[in-house]
Parts: structure tokens; C-alpha cells; sequence
């Protein structure tokens, strides 16, 4: 939670943004408000927009049996530049639903090579498998830790050239990766 203050008063009076980030699902909110609001008012105000924003989202549901992707996430000392967006998260899979734990949590049914990953899954980490998906990255074309970080690393220069730009010059490689 934040408050971005000072800022320049709207026709309606509102001179401060206050941000609420969820970290469960990555949401955030940002309510308009007058620096000089009370807590009750804000209290009303977050009440008030945050069950509307509960009835319209739907939490992922799934049943025994269905096919899901896995979320993993780079590893952390992996750098990467450009605009492919080599540090998004990808989905390794397919999984099979053994069972529902909780309201948001499924048991999935995992191979030998992530024996040492837990079996029970937030659905924020969980997306339906559909036939021809492609973000789904075959599990053996990637090294997986107990955290669900992959390791990615750069296997060869597939081409290179060099930009100018007005006196510079400016050296781009193309990268061939480890995984896709």
C-alpha cells in the first residue's frame, strides 16, 4: 500500500492517488482520494471497491483429471536484453489434476524429474492446457530447481550486425538459448 500525495487537484477535488497492490494475485487498485480523507472513509472506499472487484473476478477452477501447465520463472542471476521478453515466465507441461485441496489449490500428479517440488499448486500458477499451446516449454529441454526456476543460458551467436546511429555504431547479436 502507497499514497502518491501532492498531486494536482481534479474537478472533483481528489489530490491523491492511494495504491493497493495484492500480492496473492498481483492485482493493484488505485483509488482516488483528497489527502484530508479519514481512515473511516477510506476504509468505506476500499470496502466498497474491493467486493465489486471480488464479484467480477471468477477464480480458475478445474477438475480432477483436466490437463494444466505449470508457471516457472527464470533464474534470478540470468541477464537478458532486448524485447522478446526472455525474463516472462513460461509454462512447462502438461499435468494431470489429481485432486482439489482447497478452493484454490490443486494436487497435480508431477514426474520423477520434479520429485523434489511440492505437488500442491495456487491456481495463479496453474493454466488450462489447451491442444496446441504455444508457450508450453517441453520439460526436458530445460533444467528445473525445487523453486521452479529454470535456468537459461546462451548456447551460440546465430548472426550479428551493426547499427549506426548518427556517429555510433552500435553491435547487435542475435542469441540462440538453451530452451526456446
Amino acid at each position: 500500500m502507497d499514497f502518491m500525495t501532492k498531486l494536482p487537484k481534479t474537478s472533483s477535488g481528489h489530490d491523491t492517488i492511494w495504491v493497493i497492490v495484492d500480492r496473492l494475485t498481483k492485482s493493484a487498485y488505485f483509488f482516488p482520494m483528497k489527502e484530508t480523507d479519514t481512515m473511516e472513509r477510506l476504509t468505506r472506499l476500499y470496502l466498497n471497491e474491493k467486493s465489486y472487484a471480488d464479484v467480477r473476478c471468477k477464480p480458475l477452477e478445474f477438475q480432477v483429471e483436466d490437463k494444466v501447465m505449470l508457471k516457472v520463472s527464470p533464474w534470478k542471476g540470468v541477464i537478458h536484453f532486448g524485447k522478446q521478453g526472455k525474463l516472462n515466465q513460461r509454462y512447462i507441461g502438461t499435468f494431470k489434476v489429481l485432486a482439489k485441496v482447497k478452493i484454490v489449490a490443486y494436487k497435480l500428479e508431477l514426474p520423477q524429474k520434479l520429485s523434489r517440488v511440492h505437488s500442491t499448486f495456487h491456481v495463479s500458477n496453474l493454466k488450462k492446457c489447451l491442444s496446441d499451446e504455444l508457450v508450453v516449454i517441453p520439460l526436458d529441454e530445460i533444467q528445473i530447481d525445487d523453486k521452479l526456476h529454470f535456468i537459461e543460458e546462451p548456447v551460440e551467436i546465430i548472426d550479428r550486425e551493426v547499427k549506426r546511429l548518427k556517429q555510433s555504431r552500435i553491435p547487435i547479436f542475435k542469441v540462440g538459448w538453451n530452451s526456446r
